[in-house]
């Protein structure tokens, strides 16, 4: 197959999936939110927190860079200035929240004594507004990155090595930057809980392939089972962009018309925007009270219908 033929294909496919993945990405962070927010899913505060506020930003993910930038095409700014540069928050607020959420299972798994003190409710609220405030700092100069009344990038953009350097700056700090500290982190995560398991399994005088019934690990499993799934849909889901982004700028071959490039940016932008309709998901599947209080908040709207409608 031709590689103008693989370019067509994605092109023809694109729109299909962008609506897909907009009515899913919308109704499934929606439902994640109301959930979480009604507290019955056996969750810490601080936990809470942090999935209901990646749950919120990954809806401004769907709502900017699907529904709105893929879905609508604008043509004079400011309409298309402001459109991307909240999609640009939005993903850098999105990106960091699950480094910030994962720091925090780490150090709730693997220090004891830091535990207390920064894996509380009060913290978790600190780090997402610090999360939030820096992420739409950093990324308030896309705005000034098209031509004015035309969606156009400007010519300093390509040409200034200050734009070039701010362009360096913010894809080495998303998705770069933070896909080798969720990699770090898990792996502080496992080291920890491999050199855990053995300890505690000498202490309690038990061979191998026993101590099922250790009630320590029982409560950890939850929160560990939860860290690794999210973490590693980040990592599936936003490789393809890493590799790709790193190639293009270590060899300096951008895309072009008719490239290999072309394909993998394709499908590495895809795969981005489906990792932000992917938590709920992960929650149902792994979080058992929140899979229960999930079908209860979708079988809400249907039990009010059902009782106003009754004689």
């Amino acid at each position: 197959m031709r590689i103008g033929d693989v370019i067509y294909f994605f092109n023809d496919f694109r729109p299909y999936y962008d609506r897909v993945l907009a009515v899913i990405g919308v109704l499934a962070n929606v439902v994640a939110i109301v959930t979480l927010t009604r507290g019955r899913c056996g969750l810490s505060k601080g936990v809470t927190w942090y999935l209901v506020a990646m749950a919120g930003v990954d809806l401004l993910v769907v709502v900017f860079q699907v529904v709105l930038q893929r879905g609508f095409y604008f043509h004079y700014t400011p309409e298309c200035n402001i459109i991307d540069t909240m999609g640009y928050m939005s993903v850098a607020c999105s990106v960091w929240l699950t480094v910030a959420f994962t720091l925090d299972r780490t150090v709730t798994i693997c220090f004891e004594k830091l535990k207390s003190r920064y894996c509380t409710e009060k913290s978790a609220a600190i780090v997402i507004a610090v999360v939030s405030v820096l992420s739409v700092l950093t990324n308030i100069p896309w705005y000034f990155m098209y031509q004015s009344y035309f969606c156009m990038i400007s010519y300093e953009f390509k040409t200034y090595l200050g734009w070039q350097i701010f362009d360096w700056g913010q894809r080495i700090l998303t998705p770069v930057v933070p896909f080798m500290l969720i990699l770090l982190l898990n792996a502080v995560t496992v080291r920890h809980i491999l050199m855990a398991s053995v300890v505690r399994r000498k202490l309690r005088g038990q061979r191998d392939g026993e101590g099922k019934d250790d009630p320590e690990m029982k409560n950890r499993r939850r929160s560990i089972i939860l860290l690794f799934t999210i973490s590693a849909s980040f990592i599936l889901l936003w490789m393809t962009q890493v590799v790709i982004l790193a190639v293009q700028r270590i060899t300096g071959q951008y895309i072009g018309m008719f490239s290999y490039y072309v394909v993998g940016d394709n499908l590495g932008t895809m795969l981005q925007l489906f990792s932000s309709c992917t938590n709920m998901f992960i929650y149902a599947v792994t979080q058992r009270k929140f899979r229960e209080e999930m079908i209860n908040t979708v079988k809400c709207p249907f039990t009010a219908i059902q009782t106003c409608i009754k004689p």
